[in-house]
């Protein structure tokens, strides 16, 4: 595909982060830890636990990491508020900011002050949520997984979307098929997974530019420095 696409790079986003890892696992635990609370410790009656699994292979991590975290029980998980903060940024791109936190006070100043110093401001409830939908993301690598091999069998399956992009292909899918189509790209021989997660993707996007995105990927650096944040998503266009 031409031009400018946010998943162009990123297989080489991803190892970029290596030095970041320790700070992603962390964030992953988190989650992990918060699904236990709510759901139990077993994936197969708790679908929420079974996607952050996915999830965190897909961000390798260790085995042995996973499984010290599923024999925790909702009595042992940490107490974690699940708080979203909406904001906009230069130019007046819209900004989603997903956060666990257990200090609400500590976490809404520091994404305040985050705003405030790139340029934008932090919004009140639902002043932009409703310009994203979710949906699942499955990204998958074409040098281990090349899309002439596999083609007939992924335009098989129950797909929103397929892209085609440099060494990717890029699948979206009901949020609440992730896991079942998931299955299925293993049963056939699609077994690992550079992203495979539920995203939010913006419904109305802000026309793209290098300075602009330049500009928000700073913001976004910020964001996603600060513990308590889990995940970014603005509508700063393709």
């Amino acid at each position: 595909m031409a031009g400018h696409s946010k998943w162009a790079n990123i297989k080489h986003k991803k190892a970029a982060q290596d030095s970041k890892r320790s700070k992603i696992f962390q964030k992953i635990s988190k989650e992990i830890l918060v699904a236990i609370k709510n759901g139990g410790n077993n994936p197969d009656t708790n679908p929420r636990l079974r996607l952050l699994i996915e999830k965190a292979k897909a961000q390798n991590i260790p085995n042995a990491n996973l499984k010290k975290l599923l024999e925790k029980d909702e009595k042992n998980s940490a107490n974690y508020n699940e708080v979203l903060y909406e904001g906009y940024g230069p130019s007046g791109v819209a900004i989603l900011v997903e956060t666990l936190t257990d200090n609400i006070n500590r976490t809404v100043a520091s994404i305040k002050s985050i705003f405030t110093k790139s340029g934008g401001n932090l919004g009140t409830s639902g002043s932009v949520n409703y310009l994203f939908k979710d949906s699942g993301i499955i990204i998958i690598d074409q040098e281990k997984f090349p899309l002439e091999k596999y083609e007939e069998m992924l335009f098989g399956l129950d797909l929103n979307e397929l892209d085609e992009e440099e060494d990717i292909i890029i699948l979206k899918v009901e949020p609440n098929k992730l896991i079942s189509i998931g299955e299925e790209l293993k049963t056939n021989g699609i077994d690992e997974f550079i992203k495979f997660e539920v995203d939010k993707i913006a419904i109305t996007e802000i026309p793209w530019s290098e300075e602009l995105e330049n500009k928000i990927n700073k913001l976004i650096d910020k964001l996603e420095d600060d513990d308590d944040v889990q995940n970014v998503y603005t509508n700063l266009g393709s």
